[in-house]
């Protein structure tokens, strides 16, 4: 009897220590990836179209793509909006200036590009895997989905449009800025 625990118990640190041996090794591939932007969104437009070109083969699964679409919407509401939203936490703190008087506080997002990289890639990958199980497949009519959703995406993203132009903020930066001073003003006059 004792032998047969001996096995069970080796198999299970056998499988703990794979686990960790593998979870370091993602980790450490992740961390390497975190300076190649381009490359790792790119990688992502890959997994994307392929995701899409077997759904498009099967003519199936559309409540998963459906569902991954609000999902993957959820997201970019994340991604374009501040961390410290003036409309929730009243004026008091860390709030966006509002006026040219104020003083300039950088856009910190709510989500990080990193975290928003990792969930999409994440959330497609999870997709993929559904579409082979036919359990996942709920016969429905997708030109009602997809109306449905674009819909739904026109109507959020004039809610965070509105709500950028009010507090005047831009969530992406084009490069940092230069500061002109005293020349720029010594031109004009």
């Amino acid at each position: 009897m004792e032998g047969a625990s001996g096995d069970a118990s080796g198999a299970y640190i056998a499988l703990a220590r794979w686990k960790n041996d593998f979870s370091r090794a993602f980790q450490y591939y992740l961390d390497r990836s975190t300076p190649h932007r381009v490359e790792r969104w790119l990688g992502t437009l890959a997994v994307a179209l392929f995701y899409l070109l077997r759904v498009y083969l099967i003519q199936g699964f559309y409540i998963v793509t459906y569902g991954l679409g609000i999902y993957l919407l959820n997201l970019l509401i994340g991604f374009l909006s501040p961390i410290a939203d003036p409309e929730v936490e009243g004026l008091d703190g860390a709030s966006l200036p509002t006026r040219g008087s104020d003083e300039f506080k950088p856009f910190i997002r709510r989500l990080p590009e990193f975290k928003f990289w990792y969930s999409i890639t994440k959330a497609i990958c999870i997709a993929f895997v559904m579409s082979f199980f036919s359990f996942f497949d709920v016969p429905v009519f997708w030109p009602i989905l997809l109306f449905y959703w674009i819909v739904l995406f026109f109507l959020t993203m004039k809610r965070q449009i509105m709500h950028m132009i009010k507090y005047k903020y831009i969530p992406f930066n084009t490069g940092k800025q230069k500061y002109t001073g005293k020349k720029a003003s010594a031109i004009r006059d």
